[in-house]
């Protein structure tokens, strides 16, 4: 508990975890926001519970995660695509997150309006139902997340308490971020859309092509930073057309 190196690894990782969260938290938040109010923050709570008890099980069978780095598939030569075991489940989960994440875009443009639904309508998704894909989007995430762990940090008990810090603050900070996501509609469109381009990155690293973390979380950063700014600006002039002339 004394090592510097240790404390090093252990805000490292717990670091790189929180990235790697805000993600999962993004899109549980979507997929909860189809079920009624009273079932979101349990839905939400549970699929952070889920993703931890995932990781650390994982964790705990570190040797078998490195061991899905074997290949496979393989198609042509030596020199053709050669697919492991963790590769199809990044081509799997992008593939499915990309799905998710068009879909709610598309429902969103050609479905209707908000204001004209009708209030049967809200909470059209089951509760089982969500669970199932909050349950498939964990498996991708856990395993890119353990993937790293494993590679940083070679004492399990680091890297669980890396995790479960990392997730205890998201179960923390679950609610409010998606409230704030479900109350501006511009922002729900911005986070599908880089649920589109992570996804997209899923599927890129499946098929071996590695795109560093910086080229993805750079523009993500600076869209939100933009989408902030409109916020803000959205907000002052709301309050300045309600000042009395």
């Amino acid at each position: 508990m004394t090592s510097p190196d240790l404390w090093v690894a252990f805000l490292t990782l717990f670091a790189l975890e929180l990235v790697l969260g805000i993600d999962n938290v993004v899109f549980i938040s979507i997929l909860t926001g189809r079920l009624p109010q009273e079932q979101r923050a349990k839905a939400r709570t549970l699929g952070l519970a889920l993703a931890l008890l995932m990781r650390i099980v994982l964790l705990a069978v570190a040797s078998w995660i490195i061991g899905l780095t074997a290949t496979i598939i393989s198609i042509g030569d030596s020199e053709g695509l050669q697919l492991s075991g963790r590769d199809l489940i990044l081509l799997l989960g992008g593939v499915f997150l990309v799905y998710k994440a068009v879909m709610e875009i598309h429902e969103r443009i050609e479905g209707a309006d908000e204001e004209d639904e009708a209030p049967s309508s809200v909470g059209t998704a089951s509760f089982a139902g969500v669970i199932v894909q909050i349950l498939l989007l964990d498996a991708v995430f856990s395993l890119d997340s353990v993937i790293t762990a494993v590679g940083m940090v070679d004492q399990l008990s680091i890297m669980i308490a890396a995790v479960t810090l990392s997730i205890g603050l998201m179960m923390v900070f679950a609610g409010r971020i998606s409230a704030f996501v479900n109350r501006h509609p511009t922002v729900k469109m911005l986070a599908l859309s880089f649920l589109v381009l992570i996804g997209s990155t899923l599927i890129a690293e499946g098929f071996a092509i590695h795109i560093d973390k910086p080229v993805i979380y750079g523009p993500i950063a600076f869209a939100m930073a933009v989408e902030a700014l409109n916020l803000t600006y959205r907000k002052r002039a709301m309050r300045r057309s309600a000042l009395p002339d």
